[in-house]
């Protein structure tokens, strides 16, 4: 049965006709980007070719850009039920430089082909199918949203791929707090009265030096840079206001608090030493680290020794943050990233370019089909749900070590 099975999900990716639709579904969102909660037209492309593929489609689910996707096999209660991702938001002036048009292509693709199998009379695969769309990943958290909103609360296991200028199977992402930082002063005129007024700008300007003192008992895989976004009006006013907004990432939640609280202890000192008044607050939502589910991470391995893709091998370094990783704290999942043949790295005009080409559309099938042989594995030894789950919660407790 395991050949027969796969053998569907490889039919679907040698039609020459549907490999076309999804290059030509991938190059208008690639041309037409639209940022976070406003990726209407993404939206609507990809719920119609779901629909016509024979899914059940709930449009503007929950948010007004998000979607979901549906399929179930008779007895689906009794079967695991997998999530497959979609994003497709893109970035300010640069567009799609983060290829999020094709991580849309791998979930659709991917969950049409799962579909497939599962509805074929001849197997006797069990249980349900979600291609999740998830709007605004590029820092406003459509995903911690849907969380939220309870859109996770019957999945078992969830899945989507990246693409990269790197393939790396287990890539590391940190988590992310946001903190805003505001000193409040008191004006006065700088040349006829400097003595009246209470500078907040210096305030700022020790909170950053404070931070950049900070940097040398900082570990290698700590993250900490920021702006200030308002020093004040005019040279001759005592600025009696400024603001300063702070990325901060670490390798596990436990470190990321710890870091936290030391920047805001800079803050606090910097306050103390102008006389300013401070306040400050996390921006939310943060992002989470990545966990890799080790189970569902070895079965997409295997699949993709199968597909002939080769994963780069050396020192895998941290990246940036995803809010997947919120996702990957709650429901057992995997984000592997696929080299698409860019020699830059994302969020440059460079990547946008290469995320566009015809030559990424060999790998982005290849790893929709890795990632729907992963699923028809699960769906055909459901036992794996329960290792994945409890392998979960042994991560979770080395994910709030401080050690």
């Amino acid at each position: 049965m395991d050949v027969d099975v796969k053998s569907i999900v490889h039919d679907v990716f040698t039609n020459e006709i549907f490999a076309q639709e999804l290059s030509d579904i991938s190059k208008e969102i690639w041309t037409n980007p639209e940022l976070g909660f406003k990726e209407y037209k993404a939206h609507d492309i990809l719920t119609n070719f779901l629909e016509n593929y024979g899914l059940t489609v709930e449009r503007k689910y929950i948010l007004p850009t998000a979607f979901r996707a549906t399929f179930e096999t008779a007895g689906s209660e009794n079967g695991p039920h997998i999530a497959i991702m979609c994003e497709y938001d893109a970035l300010p002036d640069i567009g799609h430089a983060c290829g999020h048009n094709l991580i849309a292509e791998v979930g659709i693709a991917a969950g049409v082909a799962l579909k497939t199998a599962m509805d074929d009379e001849g197997n006797k695969l069990t249980g349900k199918l979600t291609v999740l769309g998830t709007p605004a990943e590029e820092g406003l958290g459509g995903k911690v949203k849907l969380i939220d909103a309870g859109a996770l609360e019957t999945v078992d296991v969830a899945m989507m791929a990246h693409p990269s200028n790197k393939s790396i199977w287990r890539p590391k992402y940190l988590c992310l707090q946001g903190l805003n930082i505001q000193f409040t002063g008191k004006a006065s005129h700088a040349s006829s009265a400097p003595w009246n007024g209470i500078n907040a700008l210096d305030a700022a300007v020790l909170c950053y030096q404070n931070i950049s003192c900070l940097r040398q008992q900082m570990k290698p895989t700590w993250r900490v840079h920021g702006i200030i976004k308002n020093g004040g009006i005019a040279p001759n006013i005592i600025p009696e206001f400024s603001e300063m907004e702070y990325f901060i990432r670490a390798p596990i939640k436990g470190e990321l608090d710890s870091i936290v609280d030391k920047v805001i202890c800079c803050a606090k000192g910097a306050a103390t030493a102008t006389g300013c008044t401070l306040n400050y607050k996390l921006i939310q939502p943060g992002y989470w680290s990545l966990i890799s589910n080790n189970t569902l991470a070895e079965l997409f391995e295997k699949n993709s020794r199968t597909l002939n893709l080769e994963e780069d091998s050396g020192l895998v370094r941290y990246g940036g943050s995803t809010d997947m990783g919120n996702i990957s704290h709650i429901v057992p999942s995997i984000h592997p990233k696929f080299d698409i043949g860019a020699r830059c790295h994302q969020h440059t005009r460079d990547f946008a370019t290469a995320a566009g080409s015809p030559d990424a559309q060999e790998i982005t099938l290849k790893i929709a089909e890795c990632i729907a042989l992963t699923a028809v594995d699960i769906l055909q030894n459901p036992s794996l749900v329960q290792q994945m789950k409890s392998q979960l919660q042994e991560d979770l407790v080395q994910e709030h070590s401080t050690k």
